[in-house]
């Protein structure tokens, strides 16, 4: 019987410790020294698992945690990234040189990678809105590589049918990667909705505590493990010190994410009707686009929302200015609750005209909700506004 979710959090990958420790050690070695050569050959030529050399992801420490990332995702195989953006280009230049389809709206960094440097490198990119999914097919005719999303997208939470986006791009011979960074394990499993590879910004929901920066890439065996080479020679891997908090922080995982979705419902519905507010773009709301798909292919809806406020850009800039317990600061997932605009940070690098084409209000606030209490967040909410 499989075991739920929490159960793998906690367990999955922990080694049995000669002491007695219920937790990996952190080996900070950076080689790690053989009875033989022929023991050395048997690791070096894959024969057998072990430890060889901490640059190559072959360290005790981080293979445990990626048998841990693995099993959260229901995956075959998983590596360790020092970020995310490591992670996503690692995996765009191993399966991506045919070409590669960007669905929605995306984080800054992955639009910037994927609309200016990728090119460079000869590799076609396709950008397309979610009202232009229509012009899908007939790029996937083109003979592209892989069809990458975020679901839900940041920072207007607009979500894509994971089953039916696979189903196509399958159909074509292409490969589907999501960045289920904003859902988290907890709330959704593209993996098996039909996704080829699961993307997170570990720094986020997976680390949760806002003191670690790291990534991870899941999947099959046969996918993910061809991403390793590259992982290895641009220097992405984790470091163990890392790899050691990221599974501490796992092990909290569903805890965290389960009250985070309950507390931004509760925001949700309580500032949805405020005068101050123009929309508020959550999944749990009735009224939200994508509400149906939502109760379909998520188990939650998740700790992020955008409020949009009336007045404009300098009525949020206000807005988020007045807050006291939000954190005016970029990220998200963490267990404190932080107050971003989208037109300042994550997308400022984007002209205006290209955020207001792609949805993005420079009225915006995009809110991670971390573990306070609701009541205290609502009401900090309602005194900004006022």
């Amino acid at each position: 019987m499989k075991e739920g979710l929490s159960t793998r959090c906690v367990h999955a990958g922990e080694p049995h410790d000669a002491h007695g420790s219920p937790h990996a050690p952190i080996y900070t070695t950076t080689t790690f020294k053989f009875p033989s050569t022929a023991a050395l050959l048997d690791v070096v030529e894959g024969r057998k698992a072990g430890a060889l050399y901490t640059r190559y992801g072959l360290n005790p420490t981080i293979q445990a945690l990626e048998e841990k990332l693995a099993a959260i995702e229901g995956a075959e195989a998983a590596l360790a990234f020092a970020s995310g953006m490591a992670a996503e280009s690692a995996l765009f230049l191993t399966h991506g040189l045919k070409g590669i389809v960007c669905l929605g709206d995306a984080y800054g960094g992955t639009l910037e990678l994927l609309a200016s440097q990728l090119p460079q490198l000869g590799i076609p990119t396709h950008l397309l809105l979610g009202s232009e999914l229509e012009r899908l097919p007939a790029i996937l005719k083109q003979g592209v590589g892989m069809v990458f999303f975020e679901t839900p997208t940041n920072p207007a939470l607009e979500l894509f049918d994971i089953a039916a986006v696979a189903e196509l791009a399958h159909a074509h011979g292409a490969r589907v990667a999501v960045d289920n960074t904003f859902a988290s394990p907890v709330n959704q499993n593209p993996l098996a909705l039909g996704a080829d590879f699961v993307v997170h910004s570990a720094t986020k929901y997976l680390g949760g505590h806002s003191d670690l920066t790291s990534g991870a890439l899941m999947g099959s065996k046969e996918l993910v493990m061809p991403v390793w080479g590259w992982r290895k020679n641009l220097g992405q891997t984790i470091a163990p010190e890392i790899a050691a908090q990221l599974a501490r922080s796992l092990r909290t995982l569903t805890v965290r994410v389960e009250r985070q979705n309950e507390t931004a419902m509760k925001i949700a519905k309580a500032i949805q009707a405020h005068p101050g507010v123009e929309r508020v773009l959550y999944p749990g709301l009735a009224d939200f686009p994508g509400h149906d798909l939502a109760k379909r292919q998520m188990k939650g809806y998740g700790g992020m929302l955008t409020i949009e406020v009336k007045g404009g850009r300098a009525a949020a800039t206000r807005v988020a200015d007045a807050l006291k317990l939000f954190a005016l600061a970029p990220s998200l997932g963490g267990v404190e609750s932080l107050v971003t605009q989208p037109c300042t940070t994550t997308h400022h690098g984007l002209t205006p005209e290209e955020r207001a084409r792609r949805g993005i209000s420079d009225a915006m606030l995009r809110i991670s909700v971390g573990l306070e209490d609701a009541d205290d967040l609502i009401a900090d909410l309602e005194q900004a506004l006022a």
